[in-house]
């Protein structure tokens, strides 16, 4: 598969490069690194007592499944139940495609393939873990959830979610996504949420924050303490999160267990694995399958977090416990962050708007299992732009900061002239985010980046605070 002469490029181009598994390969259980990491996580922290959490502790919160789920450390592979494979039979498996036309736009000799989630109902691939956290809630006889979102991916997935297992749904939305994303809204408000731009005034934790800032455009920390605070004060309620936790990379392992076999139809096994980073839930849902053959069979995969320059808790931030929410209705979670009270710039990539990384994806990159890189805003819709036009699917801005890493990799193999084989994520399309893209066409984008100044006096905050 490795020879990247004219005429053989012809014949595989005659051949398929779009990989999708029958419906009966389709994986039957998730993949929980936590049970093979040398190294395990250090243990969430109850921030009344400061010991670490039992599952119990999380039950006012949570479905009760995905507490145990959550600080599960020793069984590496968790059963789908039956009626969320049936639902995910729906659109998955989600293809695996060769990208030839990036490669002839880049004139890279290194293999490029993306797993395209964009093809899921709602979009993107955070349906992967909506579907199993709504049924949860069934199971354990809630009527309601709550939950927050940035962009709008995974508001709407829960949305759609929560309706085809017939609870109600109330999502807190960015309020800088709100305004510029308003047929996310209008897709979320389709499937029968109420949605509500934050920092909001219907619960205390946004009315504190509007308080101080009368101003504030919102983060992801800031819905997310809405979003719990109104679960804990709504009887048979339950909170549900797009990102960040255990239980959520957990569930997103089916785009990685996929493929894997999709990979192996092809022939080929990937030097490099590529996903855009927020909280953690496509990068660990496409690197942790591949990456527990490095941690138990001493495979070589390179594993590449994209996050925004403006955003970059793994490049720049510390590791230490933070809470995961503005407010402080979390645990505390051992993680890099920038400190839960960082206001990030208004970067059309919502969904990459957090100050903090997952407790796995944290110790993973303590132990120096995976790196990370930040993209510039303008350099991310530039990637965005060439991917649409060599392979004619619009990315989601988030996935473009995926694509800039890739094409970022792929140049450096035309240089050495590696053969190199190459996996990043599409973790959603771009088709709701046009007016980010009429913006950037324009010309009136521009990059946000963090002063080291800003940063130092997040962390200093945190500092006084835990």
């Amino acid at each position: 598969m490795n020879d990247n002469k004219p005429e053989t490029k012809k014949i595989m181009k005659e051949r398929i490069k779009r990989y999708i598994l029958p419906e009966n390969e389709i994986p039957r259980q998730w993949y929980n690194i936590q049970a093979d990491m040398v190294n395990k996580p250090m243990p969430p922290i109850h921030p009344a007592t400061k010991q670490p959490l039992k599952p119990e502790d999380l039950y006012p919160i949570f479905a009760e499944e995905l507490c145990r789920q959550e600080l599960n450390q020793t069984d590496a592979w968790i059963d789908i139940p039956e009626e969320v494979r049936e639902k995910y039979k729906y659109y998955r498996s989600t293809p695996l495609v060769r990208a030839y036309g990036l490669e002839e736009a880049l004139g890279t000799p290194a293999h490029i393939y993306f797993k395209n989630e964009s093809v899921s109902p709602v979009g993107s691939h955070k349906l992967n873990s909506a579907l199993p956290q709504a049924y949860y809630c069934k199971q354990q006889g809630v009527t309601n959830v709550t939950t927050e979102t940035g962009a709008g991916q995974w508001g709407a997935a829960l949305s759609y979610a929560a309706k085809v297992f017939g609870i109600e749904a109330a999502v807190y939305q960015v309020k800088i996504s709100y305004e510029q994303k308003p047929y996310r809204r209008s897709i979320m408000q389709t499937f029968g949420a109420q949605v509500t731009p934050s920092p909001s005034m219907s619960t205390r934790a946004g009315k504190d924050i509007l308080t101080k800032y009368p101003n504030h455009q919102g983060s992801l920390g800031t819905a997310i303490s809405e979003a719990i605070e109104l679960a804990m004060n709504t009887p048979n309620c339950k909170y549900t999160l797009g990102s960040v936790l255990s239980h959520v990379s957990l569930h997103q392992t089916i785009i990685g267990l996929e493929a894997e076999k999709q990979m192996a139809m092809a022939g080929e096994y990937p030097d490099m694995v590529i996903a855009c980073f927020g909280g953690g839930s496509n990068f660990g849902g496409i690197a942790f399958p591949f990456m527990r053959h490095n941690i138990l069979e001493g495979k070589k995969t390179e594993f590449i977090a994209a996050e925004p320059a403006s955003c970059p808790k793994l490049t720049r931030g510390v590791f230490q416990y933070d809470f995961g929410d503005e407010a402080g209705y979390t645990p505390l979670l051992p993680m890099f962050t920038l400190g839960h009270n960082f206001r990030p710039a208004n970067i059309h990539a919502g969904g990459l708007r957090y100050h903090g990384a997952g407790v796995i994806v944290s110790q993973l990159l303590k132990d120096g299992l995976m790196r990370a890189v930040d993209i510039k805003q303008l350099e991310s819709f530039e990637a965005g732009m060439l991917f649409a036009r060599a392979e004619g699917i619009i990315p989601a801005p988030e996935s473009c900061h995926a694509i800039a890493a890739t094409i970022r990799e792929a140049n450096k193999c035309k240089e050495t002239g590696e053969e190199k084989v190459i996996l990043f994520n599409l973790s959603g399309h771009g088709l709701i985010d046009m007016t980010a893209y009429d913006q950037y066409i324009a010309g009136n984008l521009q990059n946000y980046e963090v002063t080291d100044e800003d940063v130092q006096k997040n962390i200093s905050e945190l500092e006084k605070i835990i």
